[in-house]
């Protein structure tokens, strides 16, 4: 690039340097005034270098005390003015609507499905039948029942024969012997009246003495063996009784199940469930079929069982269905905790509203205490709040203040005190806002 500068400024500058040697005062060519351009540029440079940092500087201080004083947004927030009123504390379960009475058809034996007779929804009378199931085992069985129990009354027949003709023997034996205790006792007599008169020796006199006490022994010993007989008659008789009564049950039961083999309902209602399949096997008890009665309702609840102090029989309840509020009372509380829950039933002052529907879910509320005049406010996350601080609104400002929470209802929270009737409470969530003592509202 040297080389393309013209001779003349080579000349110069080297003339220049000459002079200078020289101690002659020349301007050199480099140092000629700069363009008036050039030093605008660089003034407003310099200017720019200080006046930026001061305007950053000045935005950060205005900016200063909405950062040292945070503002929300009315449209962020959720109020509620603090009322006077009663109030009822109240344990949250989930619920399901169930029929009050749910008849449940099971198999009478172990046995395969034939034909099904309904489909769930029919609408049933009372001897429908819903399932036919196969037979013929119960039909062998009852016929071997109905062969036994002949055999067993022909036995007691041919027993009772037996016995009443050993009676008959018996009886006519004890005939003879009294026959002849008579005669012996009539002899005595007329030897005693002979031995009087001194027609008879006292040695035959005896001799007919022994024959009537001979006589006499012999009929108490027939009159025993009757007895005897009799009393052993008696309890065969009563075994062979008692074994054609529990053949006679036999019989009846095996009839039952034919019966049941074509399992019916027992009452007006809707089938609710069937067994799928026909040809399916079923064992005895197993549930075949539901009959539900559609007309009346009751409410299957849970709960968390650390609520499980608090839950009794006779306790109030409101059962929420949609936009529906029905009155209730819990009537059983099972025992037993699966899973960390406790189940309850509850009784419906109104079972049979038409709002009502099987396996429609619900909220259930258990009202556990009540209180006639509180003050109190809707309920919202605030009332979570550990610390127990809520914020009032004044103004344009909400103002932090410490509360205490008493009873707590589905829809409302009892305030025990730190606020007054009318106070304008913040009640959605604040915890990000609870270092502060104050808040701007926008």
């Amino acid at each position: 690039m040297l080389n393309d500068r013209p001779p003349a400024i080579r000349v110069s500058c080297c003339a220049g340097s000459h002079e200078a040697a020289r101690g002659l005062v020349t301007p050199h060519p480099v140092d000629r005034p700069l363009p008036p351009e050039v030093e605008r540029q660089n003034r407003l440079r310099r200017v720019l270098k200080i006046v930026v940092p001061l305007v950053i500087v000045a935005a950060v201080i205005s900016s200063l005390p909405g950062w040292m004083r945070p503002a929300v947004s009315r449209e962020r927030i959720r109020t509620a003015r603090v009322t006077a009123g009663p109030i009822e504390a109240v344990i949250t379960a989930s619920g399901t609507v169930t029929p009050e009475v749910e008849r449940v058809l099971s198999s009478p034996l172990d046995a395969r499905v034939l034909r099904i007779l309904q489909r769930p929804g029919a609408h049933l009378k009372p001897g429908d039948a819903v399932v036919e199931l196969d037979i013929s085992e119960s039909v062998l069985a009852l016929d071997k029942v109905v062969k036994d129990l002949k055999i067993k009354e022909n036995q007691q027949a041919q027993t009772r024969l037996t016995l009443e003709k050993s009676l008959v023997d018996l009886d006519g034996r004890l005939e003879v012997k009294t026959l002849e205790l008579q005669s012996v006792q009539a002899r005595l007599e007329a030897d005693q009246q002979l031995f009087k008169e001194g027609l008879y020796s006292r040695e035959e006199l005896r001799r007919s003495e022994l024959a009537v006490k001979q006589a006499q022994i012999a009929l108490s010993q027939l009159r025993q063996e009757r007895t005897n007989a009799q009393r052993a008659a008696d309890v065969q008789l009563e075994g062979l009784a008692l074994e054609q009564g529990s053949l006679d049950k036999e019989a009846a039961q095996a009839r039952r199940l034919l019966d049941l083999s074509t399992t019916k309902s027992d009452r007006e209602g809707v089938l609710t469930w069937i067994v799928s399949q026909e040809g399916a096997l079923v064992r005895r008890g197993d549930v075949i079929a539901r009959i539900a009665d559609l007309t009346s309702f009751r409410v299957s609840a849970t709960v968390s069982d650390v609520h499980a102090g608090r839950l009794r029989t006779g306790l109030p309840v409101v059962v929420r269905a949609n936009d529906l509020d029905l009155q209730g009372t819990v009537t059983d509380v099972f025992p037993t905790v699966e899973n960390g829950v406790l189940r309850f039933t509850v009784a419906l002052a109104q079972p049979s509203h038409t709002g009502l529907r099987p396996s429609l879910r619900t909220d259930v509320l258990v009202v556990t205490d009540r209180k006639p005049r509180v003050l109190r406010v809707k309920r919202g996350p605030f009332a979570d709040n550990v610390a127990r601080q809520a914020f009032v609104v004044r103004g344009d400002r909400a103002v932090r203040i410490p509360i205490e929470i008493g009873l707590a209802g589905a829809d409302d929270v009892e305030l025990v005190s730190g606020v007054s009737e009318g106070d304008e409470i913040v009640i959605s969530d604040m915890k990000d806002y609870m270092h502060l003592a104050e808040i701007k509202i926008r």
